[in-house]
């Protein structure tokens, strides 16, 4: 078998691998040793397994995980979702579903400080659901949109899949966050319609609600303004030139730990969780970070994204055909594969493949972790329908699901409207100068 089949067959047995529930980590790395061994001889493994293990950990640039990782954490227990759902709520709440958009909204806000999509739907859950159905919404319309508002934290920066996917391409992650600022925003309003389309065609799924005063919208928003004050420090910091990436984490930590105390939400206990927590995530992702730095090692060796630039230049098939194919491929895998996984599987196989047919690096990191994040909300293994499932006592996974299409297709919309106009991405980068 040569190089470029074996490399075909390695990325089968690893997606067949983690489809069986192999640790993603695991599945990875033992493909890439057993590959690797074959095109190059096991006496090399040894080497690749040392060095591929220090040289995905070890560069500084990766400190800025744990550390955006423990500002989402701060941030999850300072008990900023239910201020975030309030403020929003007090401006859309009057409408038909107005709660359902207060949701999404809730999720965009706390998605800009937190950066985890799991942590945005399960902490917003536990806030908005029991509010809908106190209110008389649908089990389904209330599930589906705290589902689909909670996939906004992979996209909306802070994001934790673009600072991976900046790492893995060597893209400047300042630009990869002004380049998904606009297309968050796109996003929250295209979930919001998708409500309204919902309620359009089956308005007994949610009843309108209670109309706010001016005086009460602006004294809610008194509870939300630490929260753009983070995220105004934070990206502005990055933008202004204050700081780098890193050392804007690292400020976005120390800001959501003040946050949670200057709330009454920190104590020894909950300190000690949070540290707990935030080892136990940066843990599990560096260790598929070395898993994946293995499976390169094989990709890189056995010629196939250089085989695939070569099928795909004699093919004739244009850039636009191309790349309608890896969106359906992204979204397919998506409905097997959790995000940073099918980030860190698929990047270093395709990203020399997209460069080479002319589109743009960073425009392609926010298409690739929007369809990571429709992959969040696509069952059979949507990550944040688990989440809401396992927040909600008597929750069915069908109920969930039943509510999605509005929003799986706003998704779909938001990935062509990307592709049609790349502008929706790359003008901030460019008006910032990267």
């Amino acid at each position: 078998m040569d190089g470029p089949l074996l490399g075909v067959a390695g990325f089968l047995a690893a997606i067949l691998l983690i489809f069986l529930r192999v640790p993603v980590a695991v599945a990875m790395g033992l493909v890439g040793a057993a590959g690797f061994g074959i095109t190059n001889g096991f006496f090399a493994v040894g080497f690749v397994m040392s060095s591929a293990a220090f040289e995905a950990v070890f560069p500084y640039s990766l400190s800025v995980v744990p550390l955006f990782v423990a500002m989402g954490v701060f941030a999850a227990h300072a008990g900023l979702s239910a201020a975030l759902f309030n403020g929003v709520n007090a401006f859309v709440g009057g409408w038909r579903g107005g709660l359902a958009m207060a949701s999404i909204g809730a999720c965009a806000g706390f998605g800009a400080i937190c950066g985890s999509s799991l942590a945005t739907a399960a902490t917003m859950c536990r806030v908005a659901f029991p509010e809908m159905r106190r209110c008389g919404y649908d089990r389904s319309l209330a599930a589906a949109a705290v589902a689909a508002g909670g996939t906004l934290g992979v996209l909306i920066p802070p994001s934790i899949l673009l600072v991976i996917y900046g790492l893995l391409t060597q893209q400047s992650i300042g630009a990869l966050f002004a380049a998904a600022i606009l297309p968050g925003l796109l996003a929250t309003a295209l979930y919001m319609a998708a409500v309204r389309v919902a309620l359009w065609r089956r308005p007994e799924l949610a009843p309108p609600g209670e109309r706010r005063d001016w005086p009460t919208r602006f004294a809610t928003l008194r509870e939300v303004w630490p929260v753009g004050l983070l995220f105004l420090v934070v990206i502005g910091g990055i933008y202004a030139g204050l700081f780098s990436p890193t050392e804007a984490a690292a400020v976005g930590a120390a800001g959501a730990l003040l946050l949670a105390w200057a709330r009454r939400q920190l104590s020894a206990r909950v300190l000690a969780d949070c540290i707990v927590e935030t080892a136990r995530i940066t843990g599990m992702i560096f260790l598929i970070l070395v898993g994946a730095a293995v499976f390169n090692y094989f990709v890189e060796t056995s010629g196939l994204p250089q085989a695939m630039v070569g099928w795909i230049e004699a093919s004739g098939m244009t850039p636009l055909a191309v790349m309608l194919a890896l969106l359906l491929f992204y979204i397919l895998l998506g409905c097997f594969m959790d995000s940073l996984s099918m980030i860190l599987l698929t990047v270093p196989l395709v990203f020399p493949l997209v460069t080479a047919i002319g589109y743009d690096p960073v425009w392609f990191g926010v298409i690739v972790v929007t369809a990571a994040e429709l992959g969040l909300i696509t069952p059979p293994v949507g990550m944040n329908l688990f989440v809401i499932q396992g927040t909600v006592p008597g929750l069915r996974l069908a109920t969930i699901v039943r509510g999605l299409p509005p929003f799986l297709a706003a998704d779909v919309l938001r990935l062509l409207l990307l592709l049609a106009f790349p502008g929706l991405a790359l003008a901030l980068p460019r008006l910032l100068g990267f």
